[in-house]
């Protein structure tokens, strides 16, 4: 099967009258709200300055497709001095309790126009590391919030080393713990049972602080993901199983497309059923052409009223949504991987 592309994508677009995001928006997180019956969508935007400093927005609907801004300014912004100093970007959400919890990536220094062949480099490299200033690695950070509006950053949840992102957590204990999956992408090649970065899990009995070692969850093993995997969306509780959205991306043509797993209630770790063939990929002009070509890449998926709601970057430029109904993604994953 595969996702519905909605009629009116893409649904956000960036702001020219904000210097912030008047360049792209994509990758949001978006968690719906029954209080007040609205969608919050927690969107990555970026302006035309060439450090490319990267914020987090805020949006709202009625309908999880009429989107309209909260505000002029970012939401969360990057500590230029701090740990997140070049940006906060690709966030992931979920509630647990009467808390929300947001996962977003970070560099130390302004990643510069990546998409250029010519773009700058910032910071600074000392001779004894740590590396994470060396490289620039990105690192995934934790923030948490009682009203989706005022976010306490707690700092980092992964190795410094790793060039970790791609982070969801499970929106609940399970067997007494806390559980993530994430993509380390310096764990793979010499060393590693996976040749290419892909998909890790490891669990938690504090939310900040995870146990090592992580364990591989999944490697790529269609040609459409076969040069590397990462988790997409935070894992949503259905009658079947954990229903986790992932993305793959191809040797071949760099395109990025996307899948899905069922997982165990109790056992996070077992895979029940996955995807084999794409249930999304790039399609359309604002899929294909962007800043990064032939990208779609979901962060941020509802249930609601028995429809799936996937949001995704579209070529690194806007933010678009595909939807289905959850029965019928059920359904075909388990019946897919029965042929």
């Amino acid at each position: 099967m595969k996702f519905d592309k909605h009629p009116l994508n893409p649904i956000l677009k960036p702001n020219p009258n904000n210097d912030w995001e008047s360049l792209c928006v994509l990758n949001p997180a978006v968690i719906y709200r029954p209080e007040d019956g609205l969608f919050y969508m927690f969107y990555r935007a970026a302006g035309h300055d060439d450090e490319h400093y990267i914020y987090i927005g805020l949006a709202t609907s009625k309908d999880g497709v009429n989107f309209v801004r909260e505000s002029n300014h970012p939401l969360i912004s990057p500590d230029k001095n701090g740990a997140d100093g070049g940006g906060v970007e690709d966030p992931r959400i979920i509630k647990m309790g009467s808390y929300y919890y947001l996962t977003y990536a970070s560099r130390v220094f302004a990643p510069g126009q990546y998409w250029k062949a010519d773009k700058k480099t910032y910071g600074f490299q000392p001779e004894f590391g740590p590396v994470v200033l060396n490289y620039n690695n990105t690192e995934t950070h934790l923030a948490i919030s009682s009203d989706l509006l005022n976010w306490k950053k707690l700092g980092r949840i992964t190795n410094a080393k790793d060039d970790d992102r791609d982070v969801v957590i499970f929106p609940e204990k399970i067997n007494g713990k806390f559980w993530r999956l994430s993509r380390p992408s310096n764990r793979c090649g010499d060393g590693y049972p996976n040749r290419n970065p892909a998909i890790f899990i490891t669990s938690s009995t504090d939310v900040l602080e995870w146990d090592e070692p992580i364990e591989l969850f999944y490697e790529g093993q269609e040609e459409w993901e076969s040069l590397k995997v990462g988790i997409s969306c935070p894992p949503l509780k259905t009658k079947k199983g954990w229903l986790v959205i992932y993305h793959g991306v191809s040797k071949t043509d760099k395109a990025y497309r996307v899948g899905a797993f069922l997982l165990d209630l109790n056992d996070p770790r077992r895979i029940l059923h996955r995807t084999h063939a794409p249930l999304m990929e790039p399609e359309y002009p604002y899929e294909l052409e962007g800043y990064y070509n032939g990208c779609v890449f979901p962060t941020g998926n509802v249930i609601k009223d028995d429809i799936l709601y996937v949001y995704y970057g579209a070529a690194d430029h806007f933010i678009a949504l595909a939807t289905c109904r959850v029965d019928d993604l059920l359904n075909s994953l388990v019946e897919e991987d029965d042929k």
